[in-house]
C-alpha cells in the first residue's frame, strides 16, 4: 500500500527513529488520534508493543527501543546502569550482552507501564528501585541505532554495581570490574562519593580502588566524603579492613585484609 506524500502517516514514519518505541499517549500528543492509530495498525504500518505502546511494522526493536520510549516519551526517571550499563560502553569485555540481565535503575516509586515488563524482549530485565543518588549526575547517553538511551557512566554504573554487592553481584566480579577501570574521571568520581547516600557504597568503592591501586584515587579529596562510623559486615566469616571496617572474604584481595 503506497502512502501518499505529504500524508500524516508519511511524515510520522519518517520522523520515527528505526527500532524505537512509541507510546499512544506521545502519538496523541503530536496529533494523532487512538482512531488513527488504529487505522495505521490495521493497514499493517504499525505493530503493537503492548497495550499503549507501538513500533513500525518490519523494525527490529529489542530492549533499548522500550527505554528509549520510557524515558524520552514517558519521562520516567529511569537508565541502564550497573554492569549493564559498563557493559554496554565496552568496559567489560568478557560479558555477553545478548545473554546477561539487562540492569536498569529507577528512581524509588517509579511505575513501569506494563507494556514494558510484560513484553518479551528476548532478555532478563531487571528494574533496581534505589535513591543510591539524589539526582542524575553521572548519567549519560548513547547511541543505540537511530536513537539514544540514558545510561549510567562508567562512573556511576560501578557504583551501582556494588551496591548489589554481595547479594545480586559477586566481589569476585566487582574486582574483575573494577580492576579495568583505569582511566575513571577524578572529578566525577569525587563528585559522585560526596553525592552517594550509601555508607557501604562508598567504603566498598574506595576499599576497592585503593587495594588494586588504581591510579586516579591519588586525586581524590576524602577529607570531604562521609564515610559514616562503625564496622559493617558484608559477608559472614570473612575479615575486617582495618581501614574500611568491612568484612570482606579473607581471599579477595590475597588474604591480607585483617
Amino acid at each position: 500500500m503506497a502512502i501518499q506524500t505529504g500524508s500524516k502517516l508519511q511524515k510520522l514514519l519518517a520522523s520515527w527513529p528505526s527500532g524505537a518505541v512509541f507510546t499512544t499517549a506521545g502519538l496523541k500528543e503530536r496529533g494523532y488520534s487512538h482512531v488513527l492509530l488504529n487505522q495505521y495498525r490495521t493497514s499493517g504500518w504499525l505493530v503493537s508493543v503492548g497495550r499503549g505502546a507501538l513500533a513500525r511494522a518490519g523494525d527490529q526493536v529489542d530492549w533499548r527501543g522500550g527505554l528509549y520510549a520510557l524515558h524520552e516519551q514517558l519521562k520516567l526517571a529511569v537508565h541502564l546502569g550497573g554492569k549493564s550499563a559498563l557493559n554496554y560502553q565496552g568496559s567489560s569485555h568478557f560479558l555477553n550482552l545478548g545473554t546477561e540481565t539487562v540492569r536498569l535503575f529507577a528512581a524509588p516509586g517509579t511505575r513501569l507501564p506494563r507494556w514494558f515488563t510484560s513484553h518479551d524482549w528476548k532478555v532478563t530485565v531487571t528494574v533496581f528501585a534505589t535513591n543510591l543518588f539524589p539526582d542524575d549526575i553521572g548519567l549519560t547517553s548513547q547511541n543505540a541505532g537511530a536513537f539514544s538511551i540514558k545510561l549510567s557512566s562508567r562512573e556511576r554504573a560501578i557504583f551501582e554495581t556494588l551496591y548489589l554487592a554481595p547479594q545480586s553481584q559477586s566481589l569476585e566480579e566487582v574486582k574483575l570490574l573494577m580492576g579495568g577501570l583505569t582511566n575513571l574521571r577524578p572529578q566525577m568520581v569525587q563528585h559522585l562519593l560526596e553525592s552517594c547516600t550509601s555508607v557501604k557504597v562508598k567504603r566498598l568503592f574506595m576499599l576497592f580502588a585503593e587495594e588494586l591501586k588504581l591510579p586516579w584515587v591519588k586525586r581524590l579529596n576524602l577529607d570531604k566524603v562521609d564515610f559514616g562510623t562503625g564496622a559493617r559486615t558484608l559477608v559472614k566469616g570473612g575479615k575486617t579492613h582495618p581501614k574500611y571496617l568491612l568484612t570482606i572474604p579473607a581471599d579477595l584481595f590475597g588474604g591480607d585484609n585483617q
